[in-house]
This record gives structure tokens, C-alpha cells and sequence, in this order.
């Protein structure tokens, strides 16, 4: 079959969008870190729109920080892919052209440098996942312990994390005279671009304390808002795929039809009016919103539905109980810590967010979002849990999904088959849970006292240990499913 290239595009069934713009006319304004399904189905679309608006500045370098995949599915495209839209109406199918081409960070880092040290370059943005910030989830500071941190450190010129790299690349416009570029967090971590910002002045500081203070003082770093269930890119999705084109797609990538982009406005070194992109001064509220309400919810699901055998979001969300204990989690415990947003309806977000995890198109898989649980839960679910212990209201069905990941990251189903747990933490996490057993008392004690997870407010508070001891000891005596609607 004929491979989805620039030679081979125009070539594609009438039905299908595809850049109309002179590709090769466009300059490379972002390098991207982390260059992963979401980012392709999100950021890269709303700057698709930009370059098909007339302006050429803002196409985009992608960059993987650990595997050649992605740059060896679409180096042969000439970074062309096809983004498929679906629900339970149907699908339709968008080629983006705004990735120009993919560089693999550890076979040659410094063609990534080069590309962040260009002058065209004005934002750096990030898709790294939680950990890729090699930070502290408990307390949001520089892990300086880290590995890949360590490393940075040791060898500056040649580094392996994101910050290493952001740093490195800061460093050496500043010695070449240029104004930094802007870096711009697309993940769902709380204050997401203070967090970088953070992150990067210490680990500058560590290298060079007036590279610290030149960071801490200048440096932007605008928090975003980023909304979009994108799940994982399976065979069959590509064979359906390239069937629809009539020719090969290595790596399409699949979305729902919603789609939410909001942006702290503070770019000193330019940007575009992504179009559908909103631009405020305060993101705080909307990324308090989504990381409680969507966010917890479906780690919460993810561990809930895994655990009772449901391979899927939509699958879970089939369960009445489960269904019923993801609305009250929204409505009568996270919801009520939410700040107020002038003219949002917030009831009408909630209600949203139930018919698209329903939605049975997309095929997310619960043991997709239930990874690197050890970094997702304290923005997710323990600033609710906090929130409500500071108020003295009950958190019982936050606790459930605190419990449901305990569970889970024990390492065996309900079935007594093992789980493949991706997690940082997963070696240690497994050592407590195997030494505690199957008793609920002593594994939720083992696992609150991960203070890289938990911290050391939370664990003190009695309301809270007795809430999650109550939760496992529900889960693992009657089953997720079951305890699920329970505690509805």
C-alpha cells in the first residue's frame, strides 16, 4: 500500500482534510518536547489552523526524549499524520501538517539544542507526562535526587530530561544573545507553568547561580489548560485507518470531538492567537476544574474499572455503580471545592464530561490512564481530599479511588492475575504492598506513608486515614464493582 506522504497526499479521497497551505514555504517557530499522541491531536491542530490562516512562522519540531517510534513512524510521512475524530455519530479524518519533523533526543541531543537555540525558535512547549518533570508530585520541587537529574548535572552538554534540555538551551541563547524562548507546559500538573518554571530555576541554580537567578527573572512560562481525551493508537486504529485514506498511516492518532485549550497570556517573545484557544490572565480555575473533575474522575474510573475486569472508560462507565459513584464523586465532592467561574456552567461541564466517557468510540483503556498513578494522584485526587478535610466534609468517594489505587498497584487483579504496573514508583510501591499482605489496615498504612505521594499533612490527619482504610477495606472484601456502588 502507498505510504501518507507530501508526494502522496493529494492523492487522498476528496472526503478527507488536508493541509492547503505551501509547506515547505513554513519555519519552525515551537519545538516540541514529548511528541506523543496528545500533543499531535491537540496543540498541533490549533497551529495546523495558524499556517492553513496564511502565517508560516509557527510550524513545529517534535521531539522524542526516549524512543525512535514516533520519528520512525512518521519520518516516511515527511511528518504528515491523520487525526481521527470519533464518537458514538461517527468519524472524521483530518491530515495535520504543522509537524515538520521528529529529532530523538538521546541519539543526537544536540540536534535538539540546535533547534532550541535557533532564532526563529519563540516557544518550547511540553507533553512529558508528570514525571518527565523529574519533580516531587508531593510538593512540586525539583527532584534533585533524580536520575536523569543527576546526570543533567554531570553532563550538561549532552542531557536526558526535559528541564536538562530547557536549561541547557537557555544557557546557551543567553550566551549567544538572544531572548529565551517561552516555555509552555501542556501537562496536568497544578499551575503547570510555575511548576516549570520552578523545576527549571533550580536546576540552573544547581548549575550556575546567576543561570538561576537569569532563569528565575526572565524566563515565561504561562500555565495552560489542556482538554482532550486521546487515547492510545492501537494496530487496529492504524488498519482502519489507512483502509479510510486508501493508503498507509504509521501513526494516526484518534480524539474525541471536544477539544479546550486555555492559555495564561504572557509571551514575551511572540505568539499566535490559536484559533479556539482561549487566552486569560488567571488559568488556575479551569486547570483546578479539569484536573478534579475530569482528571480524577477518570483515574478513578480507570482504577475502579480495571479491577472489576472492564477494559475500557466506556466499559466502566457501563457499570450502573461505578457510573452512579464517578457523578456523585463530581457533583458532591469535587465540585463543591471548585472556585466560581463567572458565566461557566459548571453543571452543564459535569454533565458533558459523563456523556464523553461514554462515549464507545474512542476505546480508552483503563490500563492506559491507570499508569504513573504514583505522579497523577496528588493534583488529581488529594487536593479534593485536602479541600475537604480543611472544610470537614466527607471525602469517602475520593478515598475510594485512593483505595482502588492501592489496590491496583499491589499487583494482582481481582482475579489473582498479575497487573503490569507502569509506575516510577512501581518497585517500591510492590515491596510495601507484598510485606503489608492482603490486609487492608496494614496496606493502606504502607502505602500513606509513600511521602512522595501523600506527603506528610495528609497521612496525619486521622479523618483521612480512617476514610482511605475504610474505602480499601471495601474494595478488597466485596470488589471494585460493588464498592463502587456502595458508596455512591
Amino acid at each position: 500500500m502507498t505510504r501518507l506522504s507530501q508526494a502522496t497526499f493529494g492523492s487522498l479521497p476528496p472526503s478527507v482534510h488536508r493541509p492547503a497551505y505551501d509547506r515547505a514555504a513554513i519555519r519552525t517557530g515551537i519545538v516540541h518536547l514529548g511528541i506523543g499522541a496528545f500533543h499531535r491531536a491537540h496543540a498541533a491542530v490549533y497551529t495546523d489552523d495558524v499556517l492553513g490562516s496564511g502565517d508560516g512562522r509557527w510550524g513545529i519540531i517534535g521531539a522524542s526524549l526516549r524512543s525512535p517510534e514516533t520519528r520512525d513512524a512518521l519520518g516516511p510521512q515527511d511528518g504528515l499524520y491523520t487525526l481521527d475524530v470519533r464518537d458514538g455519530n461517527g468519524e472524521s479524518l483530518r491530515v495535520i501538517g504543522a509537524l515538520r519533523s521528529v529529532l530523538v533526543a538521546p541519539e543526537d541531543p544536540e540536534a535538539l539544542l540546535a533547534a532550541m537555540t535557533a532564532p526563529d525558535t519563540r516557544i518550547v512547549s511540553l507533553t512529558v507526562t508528570e514525571k518527565g518533570y523529574c519533580h516531587n508530585p508531593a510538593t512540586g520541587e525539583l527532584d534533585e535526587g533524580h536520575p536523569d537529574i543527576r546526570h543533567d548535572l554531570a553532563e550538561p552538554g549532552r542531557p536526558r530530561s526535559a528541564p536538562g534540555f530547557v536549561v541547557e538551551a537557555l544557557r546557551r541563547r543567553r550566551k549567544a544573545g538572544l531572548e529565551p524562548f517561552t516555555v509552555l507546559s501542556c501537562d496536568n500538573l497544578p499551575a503547570n507553568g510555575r511548576t516549570a518554571k520552578r523545576v527549571l530555576s533550580r536546576l540552573a541554580e544547581l548549575r550556575d547561580p546567576e543561570l538561576g537567578r537569569f532563569i528565575a527573572a526572565e524566563l515565561a512560562c504561562p500555565c495552560t489548560m489542556v482538554d482532550r481525551i486521546v487515547p492510545a493508537t492501537t494496530d487496529d486504529d492504524r488498519t482502519r485507518v489507512s483502509g479510510l485514506l486508501g493508503m498507509e498511516d504509521g501513526w494516526p492518532v484518534m480524539a474525541e470531538p471536544f477539544s479546550h485549550w486555555v492559555v495564561e497570556d504572557d509571551f514575551p517573545a511572540g505568539r499566535r492567537d490559536w484559533p479556539g484557544a482561549t487566552f486569560v490572565r488567571d488559568v488556575e480555575p479551569f486547570e483546578l476544574m479539569k484536573l478534579r473533575l475530569l482528571n480524577g474522575s477518570h483515574s478513578t474510573l480507570a482504577y475502579l474499572g480495571y479491577l472489576s475486569g472492564r477494559e475500557t472508560v466506556a466499559d466502566a462507565m457501563a457499570d450502573p455503580g461505578i457510573a452512579g459513584l464517578i457523578r456523585a464523586l463530581m457533583e458532591e465532592e469535587a465540585g463543591p471545592t471548585l472556585p466560581v467561574l463567572p458565566d461557566f456552567d459548571l453543571a452543564g461541564y459535569q454533565a458533558s464530561l459523563l456523556a464523553r466517557f461514554r462515549n464507545p468510540a474512542l476505546r480508552h483503556r483503563t490500563w492506559q490512564i491507570a499508569m504513573d498513578g504514583s505522579q497523577k494522584l496528588p493534583p488529581r485526587l488529594l487536593g479534593t481530599a485536602r479541600d475537604r478535610l480543611r472544610a470537614g466534609a466527607p471525602f469517602g468517594r475520593v478515598a475510594l479511588g485512593i483505595a482502588a489505587w492501592m489496590r491496583y498497584v499491589a499487583g494482582t487483579d481481582e482475579g489473582g492475575r498479575p497487573i503490569d504496573v507502569r509506575d516510577p514508583l512501581a518497585g517500591e510501591l510492590r515491596a510495601l504492598a507484598d510485606a503489608a499482605g492482603p490486609d487492608p489496615d496494614r496496606l493502606a498504612a504502607a502505602l500513606l506513608g509513600v511521602r512522595a505521594v501523600f506527603g506528610d499533612a495528609l497521612p496525619a490527619a486521622p479523618a483521612c486515614r480512617n476514610a482511605v482504610t475504610d474505602a480499601l477495606r471495601l474494595v478488597m472484601a466485596k470488589g471494585a464493582s460493588r464498592a463502587a456502588a456502595e458508596s455512591v
